[in-house]
């Protein structure tokens, strides 16, 4: 069930979080927005609402897949980690423990994500101005049609190995957030359950979910400013030739605050996405033990 939980809750935070995510990515990647309220108001003036959602049905999809695999890894680990070391699953795990699991959980994470989010990106940051924004000229066609078609134009002029690029980033940014966010959530659910209690109260999920969430997020920024700029780099352009040549450019140009665009979008951002997840989560899992 940990699974199911998994999916429903991933899939339920996308459609939460995603604007926000579009405005993340493109601050990130592009020099010429001079803030959040800046790429949201030229988002929205050329491309209108839709600009915000681009790429969100493939990603609904594939983070209710990777949502499901993390938090079923993560369950799964934590329970062998358990057997091991205490002779039970259902023993109380130490915080290495949560922390080992977790990030086993962000490492398995990244082989499935990693295609996604370069479509993801890609979509994101690809620019169709609405038709009532641009004058007599003809709509140019959009080099991706779709998350699928962008898939296949990467495979087919990238290869196979242009569907995973900013992998190293992506597994450096969710093995390290992903053990700090179930090791901040369990905590924190710890610290506020009164004693006496088995389980948390849906209020104590809500805050020890955001405030994972957020932890995790400024943790992760740095890599993950330096994976969407690796992600958006196409075969024609070949601008970063790996993860830390594209840290020290990016540094080298713009200076060591690049590597923390969007940090305050992404804590914003994260607050009520990882609500959202951890007590559709936690509910779906004591919906199915009562019935």
């Amino acid at each position: 069930m940990d699974f199911i939980a998994g999916a429903i809750g991933g899939g339920l935070s996308t459609a939460v979080g995603y604007p926000l995510d579009t405005v993340k990515v493109r601050i990130q990647t592009e020099r010429h927005y001079r803030g959040i309220w800046h790429c949201i108001k030229e988002t929205y003036r050329t491309e209108k609402v839709w600009g915000f959602y681009k790429g969100v049905s493939a990603s609904v999809l594939t983070v209710s897949v990777i949502s499901s695999v993390s938090f079923g890894t993560y369950k799964n680990f934590l329970c062998t980690i358990c057997k091991l070391r205490y002779g039970a699953a259902d023993a109380k795990p130490s915080k290495l423990d949560v922390s080992l699991a977790g990030g086993a959980a962000g490492a398995v994470r990244v082989v499935l994500m990693t295609p996604s989010e370069v479509a993801k990106v890609r979509m994101q940051t690809q620019k169709n101005p609405h038709s009532s924004v641009t004058s007599l000229q003809p709509v140019s066609k959009p080099k991706y049609q779709g998350s699928l078609h962008c898939l296949k134009v990467v495979a087919k002029k990238e290869g196979f190995g242009g569907l995973y690029k900013g992998c190293s980033a992506l597994l450096c940014r969710d093995c390290a957030s992903s053990a700090i966010y179930f090791l901040t959530y369990s905590a924190l659910c710890d610290w506020l359950t009164p004693a006496g209690k088995n389980k948390p109260g849906f209020l104590v999920v809500l805050l020890s979910g955001g405030f994972a969430g957020v932890l995790a997020w400024g943790l992760a920024t740095p890599m993950d400013v330096i994976k969407s700029r690796m992600q958006t780099d196409e075969s024609d352009q070949h601008k970063y030739k790996g993860l830390v040549h594209c840290a020290r450019e990016s540094v080298r140009k713009e200076g060591a605050k690049v590597l923390f665009k969007g940090l305050g979008l992404n804590c914003i951002r994260a607050f009520p996405v990882n609500m959202v997840v951890f007590v559709t989560y936690e509910a779906v899992l004591r919906f199915t033990d009562h019935y």
